[in-house]
């Protein structure tokens, strides 16, 4: 953490903004990228006066939303051909496909909001909207609603923390870790539906899967 707040104090105000957002986005790609302590240390430079809160919370926010739907784009243009005649098709039969996208059809604007606050998940669920055809104006909003409320919470939290910094940069990591924990059990119920279809399918009597 010092290394971080070192490191962006040493910053032209303009770099540090664009430093910030840049973090914020490649979190959608690198998952591992810690952009939640960057913003928090970012917030903390703003009670400083280096920067201004707010330019750090829309450049942050602003990274975030377009990087999420830089990966939703991609997602959608070559998601379903990578799922239908790709090495996807291996990992998703045309029965789970459809479930799929029925699922994202009836609750794609919950799960992409809530998706976006469990690490893991955040970098997924705008990839899988692509994927599933979910249009832009059932993407965008919870997406960018979900960003606001997490990277907005972490600038002010930090911008407030005056001499409590590493205090609460390690609240926030735990809080991080618990969510993990929800994000694991959730994958394993995940992992646990998909292997149960991938078996019904493969039994005699199923629907079956490609073979190719």
């Amino acid at each position: 953490m010092e290394g971080v707040l070192t490191f962006l104090s040493g910053l032209p105000p303009p770099l540090i903004h664009v430093v910030l957002g840049l973090g914020a986005a490649i979190e959608n790609i690198l998952p591992v990228v810690p952009a939640d302590t960057f913003v928090v240390v970012g917030g903390f430079v703003a009670g400083l006066g280096a920067v201004r809160a707010v330019p750090v919370f829309l450049f942050v926010w602003g990274f975030n939303v377009a990087g999420a739907m830089a990966v939703y784009a991609v997602g959608r243009r070559y998601g379903p051909r990578f799922f239908s005649e790709g090495p996807g098709r291996h990992l998703l039969a045309p029965e789970q496909m459809d479930r799929l996208e029925t699922f994202y059809a009836r609750w794609g604007v919950v799960a992409i909001f809530v998706g976006r606050f469990l690490p893991g998940f955040r970098a997924l669920v705008p990839v899988f909207a692509g994927v599933t055809g979910l249009g832009t104006v059932r993407v965008l909003p919870p997406l960018a609603v979900a960003s606001a409320v997490w990277y907005g919470t972490l600038v002010r939290v930090g911008y407030l923390a005056g001499d409590n910094l590493e205090a609460v940069v390690e609240a926030i990591e735990r809080a991080n870790r618990g969510l993990l924990v929800a994000s694991a059990v959730l994958a394993a119920l995940i992992l646990g539906f998909w292997w149960r279809a991938r078996r019904r399918g493969a039994e005699p009597g199923g629907h079956g899967q490609d073979a190719g």
